[in-house]
């Protein structure tokens, strides 16, 4: 199965890049995962369970990342079993480009291949069940990702007592001015 495609995210790159190397995040991310740890600093290990038509079970495996580039892109590499459903195992490129300073655009190719009942299925069930964690995967990881630039945002208003983007570029009060009031 091979799968490409683009996701706006409406976050700098650098938190976006700071966000795919963060096993939380991640772990938030990806749909059924019940757990990620990261066991090197790149290699993870986690646990997911899915149902793909007919077939559920719950896959163990291990992540690499190789190629890294920060924050531009890496190769995720992963191996997965899950018993007698079946395996997994295959890799993405990921890369980041900036579309502006708060925008990065993440595109990413697929290769995967699939065995044992799962691959019994047939393409159609596994590259429609495949495309439907994809879009799950980003929307919950677009919305993760944006809502910490939400709350940097929100802590900064907090400090200043101003909105975030006149807390970041607004003029600040100094003492003359809070003694001229």
């Amino acid at each position: 199965m091979k799968m490409a495609d683009s996701q706006r995210i409406v976050a700098p790159r650098e938190t976006v890049w700071a966000a795919l190397n963060d096993p939380e995040v991640l772990r938030l991310s990806i749909p059924g995962c019940e757990a990620l740890e990261k066991t090197s600093d790149t290699e993870m290990e986690a646990t997911v369970r899915l149902k793909v038509g007919p077939v559920k079970a719950s896959f163990a495996g291990k992540v690499t990342l190789e190629d890294l580039n920060p924050p531009e892109s890496y190769r995720i590499v992963g191996e997965g079993s899950g018993g007698v459903a079946g395996f997994a195992r295959g890799g993405a490129f990921v890369r980041l480009e900036e579309e502006g300073p708060d925008i990065t655009l993440l595109h990413y190719e697929v290769d995967a291949q699939v065995g044992g009942k799962i691959a019994q299925l047939g393409s159609r069930l596994i590259d429609s069940t495949a495309k439907r964690l994809a879009g799950e995967f980003f929307k919950t990881f677009s919305e993760t990702v944006s809502a910490e630039g939400e709350t940097e945002g929100e802590e900064l208003a907090a400090k200043t007592g101003r909105g975030w983007l006149s807390g970041m570029f607004g003029r600040k009060e100094d003492a003359t001015d809070k003694a001229d009031a």
